[in-house]
């Protein structure tokens, strides 16, 4: 649509009946919509990364306690928390950076969508290089696309992340919860999660 509104208007700047000042300007504002688009990209990406970076800070504050705790031996499953801590840790990190990536590219693809508006306004004004705003406008979107792909990486490691921190939950509760309140609640055959099965009482 960028690119049809472009020629559009560069057949609008050639007709002598319309105003080249104000086709130049329609003509520049035409990737507008993608512009858009990237700094909506930039600031959810943004704020994900800002609470991804809290929850590295909230899980080596975690893995502090542990360490400095003086009654390991008296702590439910203290090695299993350990473990458990030190791998959200990893996964967090991994999250974090493929989030970083991803604000580069779409800080990139904002860049290339404004020199393509730029470009525009050169083109007009020079009646030269007319199809020079296209692969610039293709290279945004481009980073675009490849930005996405990151994302949905680090939304699938999120929710593995999450998986992760439910299940080392659910088995502390289980050792030191009542029996009676466990035993509402059984594994599944896979032994891994645990699911809501309660029984008659």
């Amino acid at each position: 649509m960028m690119y049809f509104l472009y020629f559009q208007s560069v057949e609008s700047i050639q007709d002598p009946g319309l105003s080249s000042t104000l086709a130049f300007l329609t003509a520049m504002i035409t990737p507008a919509l993608l512009i858009s688009a990237s700094g909506t990209l930039v600031l959810s990406t943004s704020t994900r990364l800002g609470r991804v970076i809290d929850r590295s800070r909230s899980l080596e504050s975690r893995l502090n306690e542990l360490m400095a705790s003086e009654n390991k031996n008296e702590t439910v499953l203290y090695f299993r928390r350990i473990e458990a801590v030190f791998d959200l840790l990893d996964k967090v990190t991994t999250r974090s950076r493929i989030l970083q990536n991803a604000l580069f590219l779409f800080y990139c693809s904002l860049a290339l969508f404004v020199l393509t508006s730029l470009v525009i306004g050169v083109v007009g004004l020079f009646d030269a290089y007319e199809w020079l705003p296209i692969p610039v406008g293709m290279v945004g979107i481009l980073f675009v696309f490849y930005g996405s792909v990151q994302m949905m990486r680090e939304a699938r490691m999120a929710t593995s992340t999450t998986n992760a921190e439910m299940d080392i939950t659910w088995e502390i509760a289980t050792k030191i919860a009542p029996k009676e309140i466990v035993d509402k609640y059984s594994y599944n055959r896979y032994g891994n999660h645990l699911f809501n099965r309660r029984k008659n009482q």
